[in-house]
């Protein structure tokens, strides 16, 4: 007799990903995903030891999607310092892995163990602009000037709703970072 399949964890740690990035940490529960995976809650148990261990899982997977990942893509593709940094922002902050990395940032306002998790993803964040800026600016003052506005404004632009009179959004982004890389 064949054994029965299994859903893998990595689907559960998926549908929950997905649910946390549109409606939040406290959205993912173990029945709702189930449902919407088409499996038995017994499923879910066969991975995680209960719905802590799979937020757990889920931070650790937006963990290595969004700093390991994007780094080892951005060193594989290579390129000159100021290329590297303007990559690794732009598929940090993917339409893909953006909507999540925005749940983490509010999520961790009230959840002090997912704000320490936040802390060392942008920590390592922070550290790879300050390698790459380094190589072009000698002034430790202005690598970490420069490491801050560019993380700043890559988060930022998600918040911000202001116009720009006659220049679009992209047009004004453009100008900030030539400005910031001169």
């Amino acid at each position: 007799m064949a054994a029965p399949s299994r859903t893998p964890p990595g689907t559960w740690i998926k549908a929950g990903l997905e649910v946390l990035a549109r409606s939040g940490p406290d959205a993912v529960r173990i029945e709702p995903l189930a449902k919407t995976l088409g499996v038995s809650r017994g499923s879910f148990y066969w991975h995680f030891k209960d719905r802590r261990a799979l937020l757990d899982a889920m931070l650790d997977t937006w963990e290595q999607h969004s700093i390991d990942e994007v780094l080892a893509k951005v060193e594989a593709e290579g390129g000159d310092a100021k290329a590297k940094v303007r990559r690794a922002g732009m598929l940090t902050f993917s339409e893909e892995l953006v909507p999540t990395d925005l749940a983490v940032r509010d999520w961790a306002r009230r959840d002090p163990a997912v704000a320490e998790r936040l802390r060392r993803v942008d920590n390592r964040r922070m550290d790879y602009a300050r390698s790459q800026f380094r190589t072009f600016c000698s002034d430790e003052d202005e690598v970490e000037a420069r490491s801050m506005i560019a993380f700043s404004l890559a988060v930022g632009k998600h918040f911000l709703a202001a116009d720009h009179g006659e220049r679009t959004r992209t047009e004004v982004l453009e100008l900030a970072s030539a400005h910031l890389f001169s």
